[in-house]
C-alpha cells in the first residue's frame, strides 16, 4: 500500500488518544469522558483507513467527511478535558495541535476529492 501522510498521522493520533484514555481512567479515575474521546479519537483513523477502500471518489469524500466530524468531536472533548482540569495545559496544547493538523489535512483532502469528482463528471459529460 502506498504511503499516506493522513493514514500515518491519524494512526499515531489514535495511539495518543488510547494512551490519554488509559491515563484518564487509571490516574484520574475518569471513565465517561475518557470513553467518549477514545471512541471519537480512534474513529478518525479507522475512517481514514476505510476511505482507502472507497467505491468511488464521492464515497471517499463521504468517509473523510465523517472522519472530519469525528475530529471536530475529539477537539470538543479535548477542550472539555482541559477546561475541567483533567488535562494540564501542556498536554492539551500538544495533542490539540495534532488534532488541528488532522482537521486541516482532512479538509484539504475532502476539497481535493470533491474537485476530482467534479472534474471526472465534467469529463464524462463531454464524452
Amino acid at each position: 500500500m502506498k504511503e499516506s501522510i493522513l493514514r500515518d498521522k491519524s494512526y499515531a493520533f489514535a495511539l495518543r488518544i488510547v494512551n490519554l484514555a488509559k491515563y484518564l481512567q487509571t490516574k484520574k479515575r475518569e471513565f465517561i469522558l475518557s470513553k467518549q474521546i477514545l471512541r471519537s479519537g480512534t474513529a478518525i483513523g479507522a475512517l481514514v483507513r476505510e476511505s482507502e477502500r472507497a467505491e468511488s471518489t464521492a464515497d471517499f469524500a463521504h468517509k473523510l467527511n465523517i472522519a472530519l466530524k469525528e475530529a471536530d468531536e475529539t477537539d470538543f472533548w479535548l477542550s472539555l478535558l482541559k477546561d475541567s482540569d483533567f488535562m494540564n495545559e501542556k498536554s492539551y496544547v500538544s495533542i490539540s495541535r495534532d488534532c488541528q493538523e488532522l482537521i486541516s489535512i482532512l479538509v484539504a483532502s475532502i476539497i481535493t476529492a470533491k474537485k476530482n469528482a467534479k472534474r471526472k463528471t465534467q469529463n464524462e459529460n463531454k464524452e
